[in-house]
């Protein structure tokens, strides 16, 4: 090694806490909503949830469930997406793009801390 040190430029690092925080009130909030919708953490609902037994609101109930389970899959793909980026935090992966392995801006990773990819493969899709 020459005197005076690596010149290679080291990956920055930055304190993530805050994003953490961030998710972690986001993952509580969607949990709720996931609950309140009579579905689990995995998105399976309930078998005790009545959405009504009778034969003329057959087609009702069918729309009202099919509502029902359109909207807790829409939250279980955002509850899977922050459960990634929290375990991406506990691996040192976070922030790192999962396509070109380069470091994700700490701009675009505040901005929408469930980030995967960095702008350059993003805008490549």
């Amino acid at each position: 090694m020459k005197a005076g040190g690596d010149k290679r430029k080291k990956p920055r690092m930055t304190d993530y806490s805050a994003a953490r925080d961030v998710l972690t009130t986001d993952r509580d909030k969607l949990v709720r909503q996931m609950a309140d919708l009579g579905a689990n953490e995995s998105g399976e609902l309930r078998s005790d949830l009545d959405f009504g037994e009778g034969f003329a609101d057959a087609a009702a109930i069918t729309a009202e469930r099919t509502e029902v389970i359109g909207r807790v899959e829409t939250l279980k793909i955002h509850l899977d997406d922050i459960d990634l980026a929290l375990a991406q935090m506990d691996n040192d992966t976070y922030g790192v793009c999962s396509q070109c392995g380069s470091q994700i801006s700490p701009e675009r990773m505040e901005a929408r801390p469930i980030s995967r990819l960095c702008m350059t493969c993003k805008s490549s899709l």
